[in-house]
């Protein structure tokens, strides 16, 4: 499945709960070598140093790279440091969720909403463009989605973002193919992970996949059948899926309506 031996770029590492971590563990298991990125010093001081889900050991032997995506130069400066890559998983959001989520869609500080879109978007255009020099023999970049045919409640412009996220996938598809580079993303049903603890009223969510997903979600456990998809993404397995939004979600993106008494496991 995976190339052994090969090396793969994670991005977006914040703790060990969060996807970034699945999908490298999965990687590493595997038979591939993963080099992880992490935003910056302060977020790897703050999340990943305190954090007793794995050992001082464990945390010793991950090989982790400091880059910000809102900062060209890093993401420039990161991928300089790096030899041949098989993938590159952008596993990265962020939206101030005082101004760009809650009760209220419309704010006046647009600023923020075009910075979330820098990092939860466009940033994934400058990613892939750096990485492509990296992959001579082809490979693959993914990012991760979330059901962006619905609107739901307080998610607001994210869920924009995340729209926009899935357009550039298919044009990066596009452009890349000539590199036998393929692109493409994963929409994940809600997992439970620090970065989605600051959605406002995560729980809601969660609480809508168990009336909608015909095949149970579980939004702790199923963070690995995230990573299990990733990981095939990732492997020749998928060499002619391009410019696809692989649903991960336990079935709730196709659903019309919530599950009937009778449906329900």
């Amino acid at each position: 499945m995976i190339e052994s031996g090969k090396t793969y770029l994670v991005m977006g590492l914040l703790d060990p709960q969060s996807i970034a971590y699945f999908i490298g563990k999965t990687i590493e298991t595997l038979g591939g070598k993963v080099i992880y990125s992490v935003q910056n010093e302060v977020v790897k001081k703050r999340y990943l140093d305190p954090s007793k889900l794995i050992t001082g050991a464990e945390k010793a032997a991950l090989d982790l790279r400091f880059c910000d995506v809102s900062k060209e130069d890093q993401i420039q400066a990161l991928f300089e440091g790096l030899g041949t890559l098989a993938g590159v998983v952008h596993s990265i959001a962020y939206a101030n969720p005082k101004t760009c989520m809650g009760t209220e869609f419309h704010t006046s500080s647009m600023s923020d909403v075009m910075k979330s879109y820098q990092i939860s978007c466009a940033s994934l255009a400058t990613v892939t463009r750096e990485a492509a020099p990296h992959m001579k023999d082809g490979g693959s970049v993914i990012a991760l989605s979330f059901d962006t045919h619905h609107v739901y409640p307080l998610y607001n412009w994210m869920g924009i973002h995340k729209a926009a996220l899935e357009a550039l996938v298919r044009a990066l598809a596009r452009r890349h193919g000539r590199d036998r580079i393929r692109v493409n993303a994963i929409s994940s049903g809600p997992v439970s992970t620090m970065a989605a603890s600051k959605i406002p009223d995560f729980e809601h969510i969660g609480n809508l996949w168990q009336q909608l997903s015909p095949i149970a979600w579980d939004p702790v456990a199923d963070r690995q059948a995230v990573a299990n998809a990733a990981a095939f993404l990732m492997s020749p397995l998928s060499a002619k899926i391009t410019g696809q939004i692989l649903a991960v979600d336990g079935g709730a993106s196709i659903m019309g309506g919530p599950l009937m008494d009778h449906e329900k496991a």
